[in-house]
């Protein structure tokens, strides 16, 4: 009998939880006490071999505990630069480390599943730093903060006695044999250690799919063909050909039939390559290295084949190895929905035809339904997490509205991961209601106002919320309301966007304002990126600019690259005359359909935004300067827009709303507003002053703010001059002995005038 000991990190959640981690694996359980853990872990790791044949290679047999202390300064970062919080954070990160049994050393970082790998025991502190620190580097700031709520784990073992035969690595691949180009573009797989699945506690299992499953091993061990599983995306294409590959392994070994299996990303054929010819020599190497290991080749993104490579599909990576294919010196499985393979067929019918597929259909309610209770059932059994009815109904209810464009299970196993996760956080073992509809609004933004149908729509506090933003434009509250009235109602059509409109109208009379507000009550509650998205159309007034919105071939285009970040948000086009022409043509088939392809045939869903378009055709003919004097009126606007733009655009957008001239009284409405929302400004709060303005000055600051071309939108300049520059000199000159009253007036010259009072 052979030992295999595995360290195991013990996790206080409170009084009757513990949770253990199997260090270097994602294995995990909930339990009681540490003896019930123990048991629990062994007893899931007994049956994992008992199904699979095999342990996870994470034997240590001296293993032991480090708590690292790091220093990081938290940062955002974007493609513009870096933007670090004002603190840093000291943080401690358990580090596992010791000797394996072949001699060189193992430490994990259970943090961020990582595992380092060393000879030299002094290398180990400049390692467990520099991977640390790149990790620390690259997470967003709330993720870091969540690493402070952890406990400090404590250190134990769990070990088990096996035949010394047995093997406990994941997968039938002998790594004695060197293969340089294979081992360095692909990875052995099964891999031979549980990697990136971050901890999402999900089986391993594929349910209501063994047909499927055993159509895939037939066609790859009675057939020997290059294969492509297909559907669309979430039914489970690639869980089907891990278990597919995880059985035909276990099938390998015990009838020695010496087959391996590899997966790779295409990009890593080109990666680095400097030289004409570099990628082939690569290529070729990669078919000769695959052919001597009995390989097959896994390619999870097919479709990519044909854009790595060349200028294009003709040239590509999978035009080079068609070739290989169709010899049969090169078997090739991988995955790509409808649209993928049909782009395939279109740009390199060769390249498809050398594949048979297997389609994956959509599942059934009925078998969903069972997918949902054994997800369930692992739940209670495993993580010691029950999932109430209620709770279950409900994510199914949410997931089916509002992500339709996804498929079963795929979007149902995330979001109960994600929610397991959300319970283990706040150390709950039971999932409620009210923690799937805390989850769903974080990852839409939506107010729980549209997810719960018992809580019912206040029309009056919905209008005054609008008109309290939107001044002036009673035509544009109403329009608003009312797609919020739809929406709530669930009557919106669900193969479309949520709504489109064109806003005409005059500038600075509030449409982006209108935008921002439509933003902010629809998916404002919990998303961490702004859920408007603003694009200036006027920097797409050429044919050849389409390229830099929409995409083409590689290239993914602006507004692509935006809405696959934030699915759910207002969409806003400013201008949208002023683009070319050929936009609006691409914009009808998103208006009209809800989603766009690009060239490759990846789908981006448009079905969760709401699409706002400005344009200001129309406001030119005005006869006379002044507070509404002389503007058109909405018959013209109207007009201007049907002789502009094609009527069957036009006719794809749902409401056009007119905004009219603002007049003397918004413009003082909207510096009242405008004022209020200095009120909270940090330096008025730190203070502690209560601030006061005059009705004077409130009046000479809406006549100066306004202007006859730009409406309002000079009103913020001015509240700037005429009052936050001469209140921020005299706050700095003048020590405030603590809370009072600032009462701002205008004097004689009409400058402002500041008196404080002491409370």
């Amino acid at each position: 009998m052979e030992k295999i000991t595995y360290p195991l990190l013990i996790y206080p959640l409170k009084e009757d939880a513990l949770l253990g981690v199997l260090a270097g694996t994602d294995i995990q359980a909930v339990e009681p006490n540490v003896q019930a853990l123990k048991k629990s872990l062994r007893s899931y790791l007994q049956k994992q071999y008992k199904k699979y044949d095999e342990y996870p290679a994470a034997n240590m047999t001296a293993p032991k505990l480090k708590m690292v202390s790091m220093q990081v300064r938290p940062a955002y970062r974007d493609r513009h630069g870096v933007y670090p919080m004002p603190d840093s954070l000291q943080i401690e990160l358990p580090v596992v480390f010791g000797q394996v049994p072949d001699g060189h050393y193992e430490c994990h970082l259970p943090y961020f599943q990582e595992s380092i790998f060393y000879y030299d025991p002094s290398q180990f502190d400049a390692l467990v730093q520099h991977a640390a620190t790149t990790w620390l580097n690259n997470m967003k700031p709330e993720e870091i903060y969540q690493l402070l709520r952890y406990p400090k784990p404590d250190l134990d073992i769990i070990t088990l006695r096996v035949n010394k035969d047995r093997s406990y690595f994941w997968g039938g691949w002998n790594f004695e044999n060197n293969y340089e180009t294979l081992s360095r573009l692909a990875e052995a797989y099964p891999p031979s250690k549980s990697k990136g699945r971050g901890g999402q506690s999900m089986p391993e299992a594929v349910w209501e799919r063994e047909s499927e499953i055993a159509e895939v091993i037939s066609k790859i061990l009675n057939t020997r063909s290059n294969l492509i599983v297909a559907g669309p995306p979430g039914t489970g294409k690639s869980a089907v050909l891990r278990q597919a590959i995880k059985r035909i392994s276990s099938r390998s070994r015990k009838q020695q039939l010496g087959l391996t299996f590899w997966k790779m990303m295409p990009q890593r054929i080109t990666a680095s390559s400097k030289y004409l010819g570099e990628w082939e020599e690569k290529a070729e190497q990669l078919v000769e290295e695959l052919n001597a290991a009995n390989g097959i080749i896994w390619v999870e993104n097919l479709v990519q084949l044909l854009e790595a490579g060349g200028e294009g599909p003709e040239d590509s990576v999978a035009a080079f190895l068609m070739a290989f294919l169709e010899q049969g010196k090169l078997q090739m499985i991988g995955e790509a929905t409808p649209q993928e393979l049909e782009s395939m067929r279109r740009f390199l019918p060769g390249f498809a035809e050398a594949f048979q597929v297997v389609n994956l259909p959509e599942l059934s309610e009925q078998r969903i339904q069972r997918i949902q209770a054994e997800l369930s059932q692992f739940a209670a059994q495993q993580l010691k997490i029950n999932i109430t009815a209620d709770a279950q109904q409900l994510a199914y209810r949410l997931l089916v509205r509002y992500y339709p464009y996804e498929s079963f299970p795929g979007k149902l196993i995330r979001f109960v991961s994600q929610c397991i996760q959300e319970a283990r956080a706040k150390a709950q073992q039971e999932i409620r209601t009210s923690l799937v509809t805390d989850v769903f609004v974080r990852q839409t933004g939506l107010p729980e106002l549209f997810l719960r149908d018992e809580l019912p729509l206040d029309t009056a506090a919905l209008s005054a919320y609008f008109g309290e933003r939107i001044i002036g434009q009673p035509a544009a509250v109403e329009a608003l309301s009312n797609i919020v009235k739809i929406y709530k109602a669930g009557l919106n059509n669900p193969h479309r966007p949520i709504a489109s409109f064109l806003f005409a109208g005059p500038t600075g009379v509030g449409k982006t304002a209108s935008a921002k507000a439509l933003a902010e009550y629809f998916f404002g509650k919990g998303q961490r990126q702004s859920p408007l998205i603003r694009i200036d159309m006027s920097e797409f007034q050429y044919p050849e600019q389409i390229v830099r919105l929409i995409g083409a071939g590689r290239e993914v285009g602006q507004l692509v690259k935006e809405v696959r970040e934030r699915p759910f948000s207002v969409l806003l086009l400013d201008e949208v005359e002023k683009a070319d022409p050929s936009i609006f043509d691409a914009l009808m088939g998103l208006l009209d359909e809800g989603f766009m392809v690009d060239a490759y045939g990846r789908l981006t869903s448009f079905r969760n935004t709401i699409i706002i378009m400005t344009s200001n055709l129309g406001a030119n003919n005005r006869t006379a300067p002044g507070f509404g004097g002389g503007m058109p009126e909405p018959a013209t606007y109207r007009s201007a827009i049907e002789r502009y733009f094609r009527p069957e655009f036009v006719n794809r957008i749902d409401e056009l709303v007119i905004f009219r001239s603002l007049e003397e009284s918004d413009i003082y409405q909207i510096t009242l507003k405008e004022l209020e929302e200095l009120r909270s400004r940090e330096g008025f709060v730190k203070s502690g002053l209560e601030v006061h303005f005059s009705e004077a000055l409130v009046r000479q600051l809406a006549s100066v703010g306004f202007d006859a071309r730009y409406g309002a939108r000079p009103l913020q300049r001015a509240i700037e001059d005429y009052v936050v520059m001469p209140v921020a000199r005299w706050l700095l000159q003048n020590t405030i002995p603590g809370q009072g009253q600032l009462h701002l007036d205008v004097d004689a010259n009409r400058r402002l005038s500041l008196k404080y009072t002491a409370s």
